[in-house]
């Protein structure tokens, strides 16, 4: 039986909460049999319909399955999308497939950018649905009851808008073992990014390893990466691992990888692809399981279309996107009392003038240097 959201609802289930919204009652029908067993199913048709549903339910549905092309627009993924962002902005917990016939690279890359878990193309075998379902629901439990509080780490201040779907997707795609490619200007806290990645996922107490691929010499940006055999080069005089293999199963970040030369690419996308590479100067093939985060600030859509980066390896990169605003939009900054200390002691030593507790041109300056006084301080 499907049910409804209503909290009218006399029953008192210990199942799981899964949310289908889909205008084909076939399609419906179909995976109510197969999933009712595992989760209680409550159902919508249309956008409207599900978010007027939603809000009188007692509490939201753990996973949600939606189709992208829905009334009054069945063709076209705008309404999918639109409501993929109203359930997050809703419940932020919730993990939502996208269950849709409208299967394009494009369309994928987007759904995952706003906050979907995986993106799943029709027609698609009922039973595969339930296995992702329910290995989704195991994860975010056992990731939930560990997730910590994180303290005293760098951190997004801001309020606003932008900031704030940034936070959530940084909680969402944490625990994920897939890449993600931070795209933002210059300054604009990428790395901070990264790092709250690394903390708030199941990898937070295993390594963290960062490397600017502009901030190094080309010639050494394999060696450092992969690591080298002894005698590999000029100066080799001991093998070293590389940070694929110092990271172990923690976390590799990436910056600035539109700098990547083209020919350590395909190297990178065969890690990416089955966790292989080699050492320089080796030929024994070693295995990474690190989760690599990736920064750019440059338009990687356009290296691609002009030959300076791989396609295959973008895709890779792109699994999940998170896009970071520009400072000037990340809005009213409230600093946490944490702060206030930390505050003080900046102010204390930066050279600054106020006045002490003497009349002007007095003796006897209570300020530690009179330059700092504007009493005592000499014009």
């Amino acid at each position: 039986m499907i049910a409804s959201m209503s909290p009218s609802q006399p029953a008192i289930s210990h199942k799981p909460g899964l949310l289908i919204v889909d205008d084909d009652p076939l399609i419906v029908d179909t995976l109510n049999f197969v999933l009712s067993a595992d989760f209680d199913v409550f159902t919508s048709a249309s956008r409207e319909a599900c978010i007027r549903q939603l809000r009188d339910a007692p509490q939201p549905p753990s996973l949600a399955l939606v189709d992208l092309g829905l009334p009054p627009r069945p063709h076209r993924p705008e309404e999918g999308f639109a409501l993929i962002s109203e359930l997050l902005a809703h419940s932020p917990d919730m993990k939502i497939f996208v269950l849709s016939g409208q299967n394009d690279e494009a369309n994928a890359r987007h759904a995952r950018t706003i906050g979907a878990i995986e993106f799943i193309a029709k027609p698609a075998d009922p039973a595969n649905i339930r296995h992702l379902l329910l290995a989704a629901l195991s994860f975010g439990d056992s990731a939930q009851r560990s997730k910590p509080e994180v303290a005293g780490k760098a951190t997004l201040i801001g309020e606003s808008l932008p900031l704030q779907k940034l936070r959530t997707q940084i909680r969402q795609f944490a625990d994920s073992p897939f890449p993600v490619l931070i795209e933002g200007e210059s300054g604009s806290g990428k790395e901070i990014v990264a790092t709250s990645l690394h903390e708030f996922s199941v990898r937070r107490d295993k390594p963290y390893f960062a490397l600017n691929c502009a901030a190094i010499a080309p010639t050494l940006v394999e060696p450092t990466l992969f690591g080298y055999a002894r005698g590999a080069f000029t100066g080799a005089a001991n093998a070293k691992s590389g940070y694929f293999e110092d990271a172990a199963d923690g976390t590799l970040f990436l910056d600035e990888i539109g700098e990547l030369p083209l020919e350590l690419q395909s190297k990178l996308l065969r890690v990416l692809e089955n966790g292989e590479f080699q050492r320089v100067g080796e030929t024994l093939t070693r295995k990474s399981r690190a989760r690599v985060i990736a920064a750019t600030n440059r338009d990687l859509r356009r290296e691609v279309k002009e030959g300076r980066f791989r396609t295959d390896l973008y895709h890779r990169l792109s699994v999940f996107t998170l896009d970071v605003p520009p400072c000037a939009r990340w809005g009213a900054i409230a600093l946490p009392c944490s702060t206030t200390s930390v505050t003080s002691m900046l102010l204390a030593a930066i050279p600054h003038r106020s006045a002490c507790q003497k009349m002007p041109n007095s003796s006897g300056c209570c300020m530690p240097s009179p330059a700092m006084c504007v009493n005592c301080a000499t014009s």
